[in-house]
């Protein structure tokens, strides 16, 4: 039960749902995320924090980078079937579609320029 309700807590939030579909086209860094949600980064870092705890992304640190993906097959049943759930049953929105659009315009972009445009360097 208290898996199930971490995870149900932390898909509450659409900007949390919001990084998890962008994670789906493959690992980001906290300053490519940052750029997608248009929040500041500190309310991102609280939000990677709340997916992680409840075992929904991993994380690695690469030099200064930060970097998330969706949790792997060591990740609790709840976990990996809410994920699945949550790719079903958004796959068709609007919203969905316009965030895949500019996802793939910031996976353009310099990590570094990015990262000093938020003053995160």
């Amino acid at each position: 039960m208290r898996n199930f309700m971490t995870v149900a807590k932390a898909l509450a939030d659409e900007s949390r749902v919001r990084v998890l579909l962008a994670l789906g086209h493959g690992s980001l860094c906290v300053c490519q995320v940052v750029e997608l949600l248009g929040l500041a980064p500190s309310t991102v870092s609280k939000h990677m924090a709340i997916l992680k705890q409840a075992r929904l992304v991993d994380s690695r640190k690469e030099g200064r980078w930060m970097f998330y993906r969706l949790a792997g097959e060591d990740a609790p049943p709840e976990a990996r079937q809410a994920t699945a759930l949550v790719f079903r049953l958004v796959k068709g929105d609007p919203a969905v579609r316009v965030d895949a659009k500019r996802l793939k315009q910031i996976l353009k972009l310099d990590r570094d320029e990015l990262c000093r445009r938020q003053n995160r360097c």
